[in-house]
Parts: structure tokens; C-alpha cells; sequence
């Protein structure tokens, strides 16, 4: 799949999540096996851009393969500025937030909201795309609400204004992450654009990722809360469109070189405060799966130190066959 004159490795991507795709969890799905990682949701706001947090966000340093960055708000002027910015930055793909079903985000007619307002959509689009001379893209929802699926419509009128690839979470807001995600409107959009369509909603497994991409006619699929703790998911998808074959699972002592360097990077990357905090919710996903996970978990959540987290899984990982 091309996105621009950008080139995939394969046909799996990353999702951007907030507070989950930063820079040291995008390097670690690239190097198991993601095609293209995207980042965080990052706001248009001007005056939010120097904040430590948007500053972690903006972080490309020795990012390997092509960045792609999300950004996400209601007003054209500041969303051009911020794709100008965030390229600027490094950004090689901008990537527009019309699919965040959060109330926080919603509520100011970002994210999911937008879908509500088709001339907003194309005031938005035009102004980002005028922006930069990168390849644009576009994730959104099926719609606001079941009753108002107008999917196909975002999605025409997104081709025709220049985007380059289209994402489509196979829910309305309204459905926030609720039921099971539907495909019937992602194939109605393949059919409808020459542009490539990414499905996206519920993929977890090789399996599941073929089906999507047999019944949507989808380019790829796109990843978000199944990667949260096992973004060997990527590898495994890969290898099983390539091949039809399945990988076997990660070994329990490649899981642990796994967590016990990611924790590291988080602690790297944002510093032992912030660090240690974020590095609690990325720990409590790995060890899901781990029957004596339970328990541990609660404990790992007390810590408050790097070095003892660190020394901590490290326990853990000698007691787990």
C-alpha cells in the first residue's frame, strides 16, 4: 500500500491512541512488525505545543520508518498551522482526527463531532491540505449515529479534496467502542474512492485481519486496542497475509525482554515521575494473559520508582514457565 509516495512495508498499521502510541511504544510495533506507526492526537491548540506533554507527543528523535503524525481540532486556520508545525517537526504524513468519540474532544467539534458538519469537514480538509506538501490523511467514524451513517459521503468528498488514504473505524460516535464494529460501511467506502481504505474496529488476530480485508476490499487494517499489550500481533498478521501461515507465540523470555525494555524506554523517554505512571497501564496489558497476573498487578500499581519496577518484573518474569 502507497500512502503519498510513501511506500508501506506491509499492510498493517498502528492506530493512533492517546496516551498509548508515544514514541518508545511506535518504535517498539515498527520493530515487531507494524508497516506505519501514528502518533498520538495532538492538538491544534498553538498554545499548548510547548507543554511537556506536547512536547513528548512531537518526539521523533531515531523514529524509524515513515512519521506519521494525528492532529486533531475544529478550526481551519489553527489546524493548517498545526500541520505546518508538526511537519516542520519531522511529520512526513499528516494525519486528520475525525473519528475520537471522547466527550472531551467532542465538545469543542473535534474528533468524532466533525462528522455532524460536512462543510466544516471540507473548510478543515482544504485548509490542512493547502498546508504541506505531505501526503494528508484522514480517520473517521462511520458516522455520528446509526441513523446518520454518512461514511460514504465524509469519504467521497475526502478523495475529492486530496487526501491520500483513508482510515475508517467501523463505528459511529455514538457506538463509542460499544457492540461489535461493523464493515459493511467500510466496504461501501472502498467501492466508492479510488484512494486506499483502512479498516479499522475489533482486529485481534490474523484471522480476524484477513477476513476484514476479504470481506471490505480494504489496502490494510489498522490496529488500536488489540496492539495494547501484544504488539507481536503485528508480526504475527503480517507473516499470516503473507504466507497463510501462523506464527508461533512469543516466547516467555522474549515477553520479558520485551516489557523490561519498554518499561525502560517509558522511564527514558518521560523521566522516572511520568514515566513510572505510564509504564503501570502498559505492564498491567502485557501480564493480562499471565495467570498470577492478577495479584501482581495491584502491586506493580504501588511502586513508585524506576529502578524497583525494573527489579520488580524482573521477580516476576523468574517465577513465570
Amino acid at each position: 500500500m502507497r500512502i503519498g509516495t510513501y511506500q508501506l512495508d506491509n499492510p498493517v498499521i498502528l492506530a493512533p491512541m492517546a496516551g498509548v502510541t508515544d514514541l518508545p511504544f511506535r518504535r517498539l510495533c515498527r520493530e515487531l512488525g507494524a508497516g506505519l506507526t501514528v502518533s498520538e492526537m495532538l492538538s491544534s491548540n498553538p498554545q499548548v505545543w510547548d507543554t511537556k506533554k506536547s512536547r513528548d507527543r512531537m518526539a521523533h528523535a531515531d523514529e524509524p520508518g515513515i512519521r506519521a503524525v494525528q492532529i486533531a481540532g475544529a478550526e481551519p486556520e489553527l489546524m493548517a498551522a498545526a500541520a505546518r508545525h508538526n511537519v516542520e517537526n519531522g511529520a512526513q504524513i499528516i494525519d486528520i482526527n475525525m473519528g475520537c468519540p471522547a466527550k472531551k474532544v467532542n465538545k469543542k467539534l473535534a474528533g468524532s463531532a466533525l462528522l455532524q458538519y460536512p462543510d466544516l469537514v471540507e473548510e478543515i480538509i482544504k485548509a490542512v491540505v493547502n498546508a504541506v506538501d505531505v501526503p494528508v490523511t484522514l480517520k473517521f467514524r462511520t458516522g455520528w449515529n446509526p441513523e446518520n451513517r454518512n461514511g460514504v459521503d465524509i469519504a467521497k468528498l475526502a478523495e475529492q479534496l486530496g487526501i491520500q488514504s483513508l482510515a475508517v473505524h467501523g463505528r459511529t460516535r455514538a457506538c463509542m467502542y460499544k457492540g461489535d464494529a461493523e464493515y459493511d460501511t467500510i466496504r461501501a467506502i472502498k467501492a466508492a474512492v479510488r484512494i486506499p481504505v483502512v479498516a479499522n474496529g475489533d482486529i485481534t488476530s490474523p484471522e480476524k485481519a484477513k477476513q476484514v480485508l476479504d470481506y471490505t476490499g480494504a489496502d490494510a487494517i489498522m490496529i488500536g486496542r488489540g496492539a495494547q499489550g501484544n504488539p507481536w500481533l503485528f508480526r504475527e498478521i503480517a507473516h499470516y497475509l503473507a504466507t497463510g501461515e501462523q506464527l508461533a507465540p512469543p516466547s516467555i523470555d522474549e515477553v520479558r525482554e520485551v516489557v523490561l525494555r519498554h518499561v525502560a524506554n517509558l522511564h527514558t523517554h518521560y523521566g522516572e515521575f511520568s514515566g513510572v505512571r505510564i509504564a503501570r497501564k502498559h505492564v498491567g496489558w502485557y501480564l493480562q494473559q499471565q495467570q498470577p497476573a492478577s495479584a501482581f498487578r495491584r502491586e506493580f500499581v504501588g511502586i513508585e520508582h524506576a529502578d524497583e519496577q525494573i527489579e520488580t518484573l524482573t521477580k516476576f518474569f523468574a517465577t513465570v514457565n
